[in-house]
């Protein structure tokens, strides 16, 4: 099997909610690589241009270069060559493969990076592990079981103050109903970081 010549091959999974510091702690993991002189890739998903297109910022505004693309598949066709199902033997692969706001990518994820991470290579992963109805989010479980490491952030309360897990959508200053779209792009604007006691849903 084809080995990175960083041979730490793992899954790192960074999740929390909105607010929590999530990207901020991709870009030093990242940036730590680059000082390092390894080779890294990052992703992110298109459909994320609150801050920037082509790269991940995080809310306090710190930034790194970044790819972005439709899906997993464009992510596997961007390293190992379209339609590629393994690594090419005599293809070298990123020391390290970042990937920020992993939530909005489908299944198709998880095969991928448990694949890249046996071939040797460091992925990195931030996303939400709650939507906003404080449901698992989407591909983000199985890839919490399937982590070598998994950090879970928190942020601040905006009604009290405690640690927040939740992420509170907000539609015109009122609490989104239950069944709205689960994936609805933004910052300040529209979500709100909460505790479990003040987070809330309309049904």
């Amino acid at each position: 099997m084809l080995k990175s010549p960083y041979h730490g091959g793992h899954l790192e999974v960074i999740v929390g909610p909105m607010f929590s510091g999530k990207s901020e702690e991709l870009i030093r993991r990242v940036t730590r690589a680059v000082i390092a002189r390894q080779r890294v890739a990052v992703f992110k998903p298109a459909l994320d241009d609150r801050y920037h297109a082509a790269q991940v910022a995080s809310h306090a505004g710190r930034a790194i270069e970044a790819l972005a693309v439709q899906d997993a598949a464009a992510i596997r066709a961007h390293l190992l060559g379209e339609g590629a199902l393994l690594p090419d033997p005599g293809q070298a692969l990123p020391d390290l493969v970042g990937i920020d706001e992993a939530q909005f990518f489908g299944p198709e994820l998880g095969p991928l990076v448990l694949e890249l991470a046996g071939a040797g290579v460091r992925v990195i992963l931030a996303g939400l592990d709650l939507d906003f109805r404080a449901e698992p989010f989407g591909c983000m479980p199985d890839l919490l079981a399937r982590a070598e490491s998994v950090e879970k952030l928190t942020a601040i309360c905006t009604v009290c103050g405690a640690p927040a897990t939740r992420s509170q959508r907000l539609i015109g200053g009122q609490p989104a109903r239950f069944d709205d779209p689960v994936v609805l792009v933004g910052a300040q604007e529209a979500y709100e970081a909460r505790c479990r006691v003040h987070h809330t849903v309309r049904r």
